[in-house]
This record gives structure tokens, C-alpha cells and sequence, in this order.
């Protein structure tokens, strides 16, 4: 059970005090009727949006939220980067709810593709955590032609990347065309796959991620475009 009004704060539709001006005004319904005090006590439960209204609309889920997007190129992972961000996407308020909302990772400017955002940390933390072994594969375009032991080399275990002590986790690697490449990794070290085919003496131009886990980002789904993710989907990701 959560108080009325902490709840709606809590989810971004504004202070406690200005979700007592909505109740107040009329604008939260609950079955169909209006509700008449903020300080009411809700069950919260996964149904509670086709059930709930505020201002006219369903009630925006309530936490644990996890969301699938197709991030755009040209969009950051980051506050605290400068550019547009991926949480603007998303409705204004609900940079307001909490827990924040957070990326699973991140894919910088200039690769686009599957990114998941949550404001569920201990699910954040197993996809990130190495010990889980998350699969995530990556579609890349590269500046020269394929030298044809990468598959080897990355399979291998033993590829070090500039700056580290650590040798990398082994990769998957299969052949697209000449200077195209599909590559499964478990790791998500900084700008991995750009400095895996950098180590190879190559080029990453164009990056896209498609796969987490056996989670595919939907080909019908435009860059820009997002969509709650279903608990059976979240399990997939460890499946």
C-alpha cells in the first residue's frame, strides 16, 4: 500500500503538494471514480494503470520500470553529457520519478541500437555485471577490409586492449561481408568493440547494437521508438 500522493510524486507528476491540487481539482480517478483524498492509501499493483487516471490519462507505470529503445545515433546516455539525451525521449515528468531512471550501460553518441533504462538496481546490476555473463552483439561496419584471423583472435581470450592489464573475455566474431562484422561480447568494457577492431588494426565507422541476451531489438521498431519491457522478457536476458 502507498499514499495517494507519494506515489504520483514519486512517478513525476509533481510535488505532494501539487498532486493535492490534482485530487483536488478532480483529476485522479481510480475504477472510474474520482478520488477525494491525496492522502489515500493505494494498492499498488501491475494493473494499477488500466485502473488509475490522472488528467485524463492512464496512470504511467509504477516502479520496478524497465524500457526498451531503440537509441538513435546522435543521442547521449548521460546527464551529465553534453546533446540531447536519451531520457528526453521519454516523457518530460518522468525525469522527475524515483527511483531515477537509469541506462542498463551505455552506447555512446555514435552507436545506435538496443539500450534498455530501468529504475530497477539490482536488475541493473546483474545485466552489467561480468560475473552474469550477459551476451551483447553489435553490428559493425569497418573502414578497411577484414585482415580474416579476427574470429580467431577475439575467440582466443587473450586480446589486450590499449591501456588495460586484463586480457578481454572471449568474443564471438562472425563474417558479414569484407568490411562488415557481427560481434557477441560478455564484457562492456569502455568503447569495447571499437577498441577490439582498433587492436586489429582496423576502423569502427558505423556501430549498432541488436541483441541482450536472447532480447532482439524489434526490426520494426524506429530509432527513437520505446516500449515497456514484460517480465518474461527481462528473464530472457538470463535465459
Amino acid at each position: 500500500m502507498a499514499r495517494l500522493d507519494r506515489l504520483l510524486a514519486n512517478l513525476g507528476y509533481g510535488s505532494r503538494r501539487e498532486v493535492t491540487d490534482l485530487v483536488a481539482r478532480r483529476q485522479v480517478t481510480l475504477d472510474g471514480a474520482m478520488v477525494k483524498d491525496a492522502g489515500a492509501r493505494i494498492a499498488v499493483s501491475a494493473d494499477l494503470p488500466e485502473r488509475m487516471t490522472v488528467s485524463g490519462q492512464p496512470l504511467d507505470p509504477p516502479a520496478p520500470l524497465t524500457i526498451l529503445m531503440h537509441k538513435p545515433l546522435d543521442v547521449v546516455c548521460s546527464h551529465r553529457e553534453p546533446g540531447r539525451s536519451v531520457y528526453e525521449i521519454l516523457p518530460r515528468r518522468w525525469q522527475g520519478r524515483m527511483p531515477a531512471l537509469s541506462t542498463v550501460g551505455r552506447l555512446d553518441k555514435d552507436t545506435s541500437g538496443l539500450l534498455l533504462i530501468t529504475d530497477d538496481g539490482p536488475f541493473l546490476h546483474r545485466v552489467i555485471s561480468p560475473k552474469a555473463h550477459v551476451a551483447k552483439r553489435y553490428v559493425a561496419t569497418l573502414d578497411r577490409p577484414l585482415r580474416g584471423d579476427e574470429a580467431e583472435v577475439f575467440a582466443a581470450g587473450t586480446l589486450m586492449l590499449e591501456g588495460e592489464s586484463d586480457a578481454l573475455a572471449p568474443a564471438v566474431l562472425e563474417v558479414l561481408g569484407p568490411k562488415e562484422a557481427r560481434l557477441t561480447i560478455t564484457e562492456g568494457r569502455y568503447h569495447q568493440v571499437r577498441r577490439m577492431f582498433a587492436a586489429m588494426g582496423n576502423h569502427v565507422t558505423t556501430l549498432h547494437r541488436d541483441r541482450i541476451g536472447a532480447l532482439a531489438l524489434p526490426e520494426d521498431m524506429a530509432p527513437g521508438a520505446w516500449r515497456v519491457l514484460t517480465p518474461a522478457e527481462q528473464a530472457s536476458l538470463f535465459a
